[in-house]
Formats: structure tokens, sequence, C-alpha cells
């Protein structure tokens, strides 16, 4: 079926999901988000489809992060649906996929889309990439599995350093840190990854699929995933969270007070 925010190009047994927003840096809205769950699900029960590529439009970003004037006006319950529904959705939704997803970051990947990253089961990032968790900047934690997965992919020290200090880190830092499997040149990202896509094409996607439920099954502790959600709906009611949505989008620092 045709999308309004997704590209999707399939070759041989290759998908290419590429979100299509480029004047929003490929923000993800509810819109992106529910369509992105369809595609993907969709793509999954295609038996044909070995390998799906998910990427960005344009080379500035693969996703900037979340679309905050959506959701700055949200209540402490409206902030928890937000982030328990987008990790359902979607988050989720991929890292349990049996069909491997192989994140190719080709620009900003931030909030919402360095966690749309994470879920996926490999990352490839051009070497113009930068990644961050920077929520606290704006008086909110990462609600869509942030918090979880960057301790599992980096460790607990860098994890707390990134998203404390709201900081961003260059692609080579990010392969260093084991955050991204490899970086490449932007022109070449996409072909790299349809070579690791052919090269999973070749074997069983039968044991793959078991291979993807197993290593899941390791890291399967959903007490810190509905801590997250508890604690970001929370932000929501706090001062430091209104002030900090407001001077995102009116343009200036934020003022905060620590309520």
């Amino acid at each position: 079926m045709p999308y309004h925010y997704l590209l999707i190009d399939i070759e041989a047994q290759t998908a290419l999901v590429t979100i299509n927003r480029p004047d929003k840096l490929n923000a993800l809205n509810s819109e992106v988000i529910q369509e992105l769950g369809k595609c993907l699900g969709e793509l999954e029960g295609n038996n044909k489809i070995r390998c799906i590529i998910l990427t960005g439009s344009g080379e500035k970003a693969f996703v900037a992060g979340a679309d905050i004037a959506e959701f700055a006006e949200f209540s402490v319950e409206e902030g928890k649906t937000l982030a328990a529904q987008g990790q359902e959705k979607l988050f989720n939704l991929v890292e349990k996929l049996s069909t491997p997803v192989i994140a190719a970051i080709n620009g900003f990947a931030l909030g919402g889309g360095l966690e749309l990253a994470m879920s996926c089961h490999m990352r490839v990032a051009s070497a113009n990439a930068r990644m961050g968790l920077p929520e606290v900047s704006l008086g909110v934690i990462p609600g869509y599995g942030g918090t979880q997965r960057l301790p599992r992919l980096i460790g607990k020290g860098r994890a707390f350093e990134l998203i404390a200090t709201a900081n961003m880190i260059d692609a080579q830092k990010a392969a260093n840190y084991g955050l991204v499997n490899d970086v490449v040149e932007l022109a070449s990202l996409i072909e790299t990854c349809k070579t690791i896509a052919s090269k999973i094409a070749r074997n069983s996607p039968t044991a793959i699929g078991f291979a993807i439920e197993a290593i899941n099954a390791g890291f399967d502790d959903k007490t810190g995933f509905n801590a997250e959600v508890e604690l970001f709906g929370k932000a929501f009611g706090t001062n430091d969270f209104k002030e900090g949505t407001t001077a995102f989008l009116e343009k200036r620092k934020p003022e905060f007070t620590g309520s």
C-alpha cells in the first residue's frame, strides 16, 4: 500500500525503507510511527524479504528526533501513553522482528531517531553522522527505550554521560563505543548495507529468526522499559518540561529551576 511518509524499494530479497520527511529532518510524529510499524509488519509477513534496511531521506538526517511541537502540551498521562504506545507500535516491534533490520544512519540520529536506530538489529553510519539523546535539555528523558538500549550497547557509564550531558557524538566515536557496527562514506552507505543484507539472505531465515529471539531473550527485562514509561510521563508534569519545550519552540536557551 502507498505511504505518505515512507518510500519502499524492494531489490532481490532486501527492502529499503526510507523515512521521507526531509523538511522536518525526518522527525518522528505519530503518523510516521504508525506508518513505520505497519510497513515493517507487512515486510515481516513477506517470506521473500530476507533483510530490511531503514534510512532517512536526504543527506542531513536519519531521524533528527521526535516532533516536539506534537507533545509539548501533553499531560502526565498523555506522556505515558505516548511512550507506551510508541514502544509497542514501533520500537519493540522492530527489535522483535524475525527479519533483520539494518539502520543506515545517514546523518543526525537524535532522540527518538537514535532510539529507532538502537531498536534495529545492526547499525551502519555514514562518516557525517551525529548521534545523541538530548531529551534532558527539554526537561524530559528518553521515552522510546533509550534508557534501556543505550546502556546495553555501550555500557552504563558512557550511556549516563551521553544522556546527562545531552551531547552528540560523531560516527567514529559511536563505532569506538560499539553503538554502530561500521562507519563508511555517505556515498557508499546504502551499498554497504545491501552487501551485508545479501550475506544475510544466503543463510537460513528460520535460524536467523531463532537467533534474534535467543539474543533478545538475554536482554528481556520489561521492568526497565516500564519504569522508563512511568518516569517519561512524570516529567510531563514538571515546570522544567514546560520550560524546556517552550524554550525549544521559541528557539532560546531554557532556564531550568529543578521543579
